[in-house]
């Protein structure tokens, strides 16, 4: 008897769905898995004869034929346990075959029968709903997230004996509910803490505010100590709160990447994502046999800080540029080519030199080329591509102990969100969303300059030796400050300042 049942894998962040057919007719006891599977799948099939059996349905000695089509994709992972028993059991008339139509089914089965968790539960369900499925099975561990699907009636179970009786129609089970939008709310902004409690810094604020605001890529250069960390991970909270459809997104990845902690349903809070200067250009990137998502990738939506930015790896750096440029990493293997979005603001901090004390010649004891060589150690293309650049200098004592109350995440958040609806309205019918994603016919378009404005912007070109995609960035950044200033046009206040952020010294001539 034939039956066909519908399942899922993921590719990169994205599902893509699985009919799992089943044939069972005489012939020897065997059971053949075929449709271009891994050894993971493959060793699916004694997992689930054991499983029949503990759950107490016999297998009939007969053959048993399991097609994963379409037989064109590599299958990968444990999700194809649960189909393929439900499959067997259809076949064998257990189960009524008109019951699993249209049905998504994941879960990775234990030998007693248990239904174990499966990574990327999110991005198949999200896939089966875009294809006009309502109704999925997964496992009880995996419900929550698969529930942030609107629309989707969720069934979590926990055992194939259960699964059998849900199809029979012999047992009810309540379908998963999340209330999403409640969940959002609630998560608001984390515990990384208030900007009221950044004292001095007022100017480093400024370009943070800046840099959230048009979602421009900041790097910090200061002493140790000075308080660049303590001010990048509060960055997220003047941010935007995340919308459904970005928690969505950035929950797919996180999901494809097994991150989601035990009971959460969807990533609320915008990604902070710190990673040690050791790390390695594939947990960088993403990457590995099965390609999975690395740290650019979950940053998506959020920001990707790098502490120590002349430690990391040349090759590590290097590897961001092409991202930060167009905001998604395409990884190519064999069977395919992978794709995983990473939209993030990078921010970034470093010591003036190895030491960390410089221009404080009474403490630096670096030469002159130990600190060139330092600093040398990040490549002018991505320094090129890091729009603002601040120099933190030590807070004040009177600014520590006077009791005065820096500007908080609340009023700095309110700037944002103002120039970030601006920008939303402006872009609404192109392709882009940030004056940052900006590109020169943009540029053009978005920017009109006067005639002061103009011999000013020569000026700098001239002068201070600018790019010509440094001279661009000085546009997107004073188009950004005159969205923070709530004024139409961009004037020469708004390119003195974007100026003295693009900081040319620190770029080593941008």
């Amino acid at each position: 008897m034939y039956s066909k049942v519908l399942s899922g894998l993921v590719q990169g962040v994205d599902g893509t769905l699985i009919s799992v057919e089943t044939d069972i007719h005489d012939g020897l006891p065997v059971m053949n898995m075929v449709g271009y599977l891994s050894s993971c799948v493959r060793e699916a099939g004694e997992r689930v004869r054991t499983a029949l059996r503990n759950s107490h349905f016999n297998l009939p000695p007969k053959r048993v034929t399991i097609n994963l089509s379409p037989a064109d994709i590599r299958k990968e992972g444990t999700a194809f346990d649960l189909p393929i028993a439900v499959g067997i059991l259809a076949s064998m008339g257990i189960i009524p075959t008109d019951n699993i139509n249209n049905i998504l089914i994941l879960g990775e089965l234990g030998l007693d029968g248990h239904v174990n968790s499966v990574n990327g539960v999110l991005a198949v369900v999200h896939c089966a709903y875009m294809n006009g499925i309502r109704r999925c099975v997964v496992p009880l561990e995996n419900a929550g997230e698969a529930a942030v699907i609107e629309g989707m009636e969720v069934i979590p179970v926990t055992e194939l004996s259960e699964v059998a009786e849900y199809f029979q129609g012999i047992r009810a089970i309540e379908p998963e509910y999340v209330d999403v939008k409640a969940m959002l709310e609630e998560n608001g902004y984390g515990d990384a803490g208030d900007f009221a409690e950044v004292l001095g810094h007022e100017t480093l604020k400024r370009g943070v505010e800046i840099a959230a605001a048009g979602m421009h890529n900041i790097l910090m250069t200061g002493p140790a100590g000075a308080g660049k960390s303590m001010i990048a991970k509060r960055i997220p909270t003047i941010m935007p709160r995340l919308t459904l459809d970005e928690s969505i997104e950035i929950t797919k990845i996180y999901s494809v990447a097994g991150l989601l902690r035990e009971g959460q349903s969807i990533v609320g809070v915008r990604p902070f994502r710190s990673p040690h200067h050791t790390i390695s250009l594939h947990a960088m990137s993403g990457g590995g046999r099965i390609p999975q998502p690395g740290e650019i990738s979950l940053a998506h939506g959020g920001v990707l800080f790098l502490d120590e930015l002349p430690e990391f790896g040349r090759n590590v750096l290097e590897v961001m540029r092409q991202p930060l440029e167009d905001g998604v990493v395409n990884i190519s293997r064999l069977n395919g080519i992978y794709r995983f979005p990473a939209e993030f603001m990078l921010v970034a901090a470093r010591n003036p030199c190895p030491c960390g004390q410089f221009p404080d010649m009474n403490k630096c004891t670096c030469t002159v080329n130990q600190i060139k060589h330092y600093n040398s150690r990040i490549s002018k293309p991505l320094l090129d591509r890091i729009d603002i650049n601040v120099d933190v200098r030590k807070v004040d004592y009177t600014d520590l102990f006077e009791g005065r109350v820096g500007t908080g995440s609340a009023e700095m958040r309110e700037r944002v969100l103002t120039a970030q609806e601006v920008q939303r309205r402006r872009y609404e019918n192109d392709r882009i969303r940030f004056n940052s994603q900006l590109d020169s016919g943009m540029c053009s378009r978005y920017i009109k300059l006067g005639s002061t404005e103009k011999d000013f912007m020569e000026y700098c070109f001239e002068q201070m030796n600018l790019s010509a995609r440094g001279s661009y960035r000085v546009l997107k950044i004073a188009r950004t400050i005159a969205d923070i200033d709530g004024d139409t046009d961009v004037n020469e206040k708004h390119l003195k300042e974007a100026v003295f952020f693009r900081n040319a010294d620190s770029q080593g001539g941008v």
